[in-house]
C-alpha cells in the first residue's frame, strides 16, 4: 500500500520528518462519505490511506450528537453504496443503530483508517505531479503523505459554528455547542434559551421539555417545518416520487399544503415560512426543512416557547430584540456546522470560500490534477454515496489502466 522514509531539510519546501509515499488514494475523513470511497476501492484492490483526526469512525455521530438522535429520513435513503442495512432496523435508525451499522461496514470492507491524525495541509506538487499532504498525530509527530489521487471526505459539518454574542461573556450560566449536549435530563427544571430553530434546535427543545425543562427557543430568520410522515408516507420518498413527474416548484406547492393541513397555520406561532419551497431551498440554498417529530406539539402548548433575536446578554439573562428580558439559566447553540477545507486545503479553483465545491451536486465530485470530493452534495447521505461511487469508480478506472500499462511494459522488456 506504502513505503515510508526519512527525510529532513533546511529548504521551506521540503517537509522535515516521514514520508509515506501512498500506491493510491489519501481520502481525509473517516465519516460514512469516506468510508463509502474505501469500500468502492477495497473491492477493486485499489491500495489507499484513509486519515482522520478523531480516534473513531463517523466521530460526528459518535461523539458530538444527542442521545435521542434518530436518522431523519427513512433508513433506504441512508444506506451507503454496497450494503444495506440490516432488515430488523426499524424504519428511521437510532444513533446507535446507525453507529454499529458504520462499524460493521467498516469491517466488513476491510477498512482500517489512521487514526488520530490532523491534516495539516494538502497541496499538489506540479513538478512531480503529486499530492502532498502533511499531517500532525496526538503524540505530535509529523508526516507526509505522497500521492496521485486525494479524496476531501472531511464533510459539511466539520466545525461548530459559534455566533458571537453582546455581553456573553457576562452571562455567567452554562453555555454550550448543541454538538457538546447530550440529554436534558442535567437541565431538569432549568430554564434553557436554544438558540437555533433547525432539526437540531427542535429536537433538543422537545429533549428538554421531555426531561422536565423550560426551553425557549430563538428564531432568528424563516424556516420550513414539515410533518416527517403524510399519510403514513416519509414526506421526503414523497417528494423524490413526485419530482420524477412534476417541476420542483409544483411538488414545493403540494408539500406545504400538505404541510398546512397537518400542522397547521405554524406562523401565528412565531415560525414564519421562507418564500422560496422547501425543496428549492434546499436545492440553491442548502438549507434543510425541519421534518416534525413532535416539537410543534409542545410549541402549540406553550411548553416551548419561541422568542425573536438576540440583542444582548446580561447576568442571568437576555435581552432580546423586541425588548423582553428573559432569566435563563443555561443557553445550548444550535447554531450549526462548517466545512473546514479552506483552512487545509491549498487549492483555489474546485472549492469555494465557504469549503464547498464551486460546482453544484451533480458535478461537483471531481476536480484537476487527481482531486475529488464526497460529502459535500447538501443532500445527506444519499447524495454522498451516488458521488461516492462516482469518484470510485473514476478512480479503479484510472488505476487498472495504469497497472495494465506497467505490466505490459515489463513484459516488452
Amino acid at each position: 500500500m506504502s513505503s515510508s522514509c526519512d527525510r529532513s531539510s533546511n529548504r521551506d519546501d521540503l517537509f522535515s520528518g516521514r514520508c509515506v509515499l501512498v500506491n493510491g488514494p489519501v481520502i481525509v475523513g473517516a465519516g460514512p462519505s469516506g468510508l463509502a470511497v474505501a469500500a468502492g476501492l477495497k473491492q477493486e484492490g485499489v491500495p489507499l490511506v484513509i486519515l482522520e483526526r478523531a480516534t473513531c469512525i463517523a466521530s460526528l455521530w459518535q461523539n458530538r450528537t444527542y442521545d435521542r438522535l434518530k436518522l431523519h429520513l427513512p433508513k433506504q435513503f441512508c444506506e451507503l453504496p454496497y450494503a444495506p442495512f440490516p432488515a430488523d432496523f426499524p424504519e428511521y435508525p437510532s444513533k446507535r443503530h446507525f453507529i454499529d451499522y458504520l462499524e460493521s461496514y467498516a469491517r466488513r470492507f476491510q477498512i482500517v483508517p489512521r487514526f488520530n491524525e490532523a491534516v495539516l495541509s494538502a497541496s499538489y506538487d506540479h513538478a512531480c505531479a503529486l499530492w502532498r499532504v502533511k499531517t500532525v498525530s496526538g503524540g505530535g509527530g509529523a508526516v507526509e503523505y505522497i500521492c496521485r489521487w486525494l479524496v476531501v471526505a472531511s464533510g459539511e459539518n466539520a466545525e461548530k459554528v459559534v455566533p458571537e454574542f453582546q455581553g456573553l461573556h457576562e452571562f455567567g450560566g452554562g453555555v454550550m455547542h448543541a454538538c457538546d449536549f447530550k440529554s436534558g435530563e442535567f437541565y431538569r427544571g432549568k430554564k434553557v434559551l436554544v438558540v437555533g430553530c433547525g432539526n437540531s434546535g427542535m429536537e433538543v427543545s422537545l429533549d428538554l421539555c421531555h426531561h422536565g425543562a423550560s426551553p425557549s427557543m430563538v428564531v432568528r430568520s424563516s424556516v420550513h417545518v414539515l410533518p416527517r410522515e403524510i399519510l403514513g408516507k416519509s414526506t421526503f420518498e414523497l417528494g423524490v416520487f413526485l419530482m420524477k413527474w412534476l417541476p420542483v416548484w409544483a411538488v414545493d406547492k403540494i408539500l406545504l399544503a400538505a404541510a398546512r393541513l397537518i400542522l397547521g397555520n405554524i406562523e401565528k406561532y412565531g415560525l414564519k415560512r421562507p418564500p422560496i419551497g422547501p425543496l428549492q431551498l434546499k436545492n440553491t440554498q442548502g438549507k434543510t426543512p425541519v421534518l416534525d417529530i413532535g416539537t410543534l406539539s409542545r410549541i402549540r402548548t406553550g411548553d416551548i416557547k419561541i422568542v425573536p433575536g438576540i440583542k444582548r446578554f446580561y447576568q442571568g439573562g437576555v435581552e432580546l430584540v423586541d425588548g423582553q428580558l428573559l432569566e435563563i439559566d443555561s443557553v445550548i447553540l444550535a447554531t450549526g456546522y462548517s466545512s473546514n477545507v479552506p483552512t487545509w486545503l491549498k487549492e483555489n479553483e474546485f472549492f469555494s470560500k465557504d469549503g464547498f465545491p464551486n460546482s453544484p451536486f451533480p458535478n461537483g465530485w471531481k476536480g484537476k490534477c487527481g482531486l475529488y470530493a464526497v460529502g459535500f452534495t447538501r443532500r445527506g447521505l444519499s447524495g454522498a454515496s451516488v458521488d461516492a461511487i462516482k469518484v470510485a469508480r473514476d478512480i479503479i478506472k484510472i488505476w487498472k489502466t495504469e497497472t495494465k500499462q506497467k505490466h505490459h511494459s515489463v513484459k516488452l522488456l
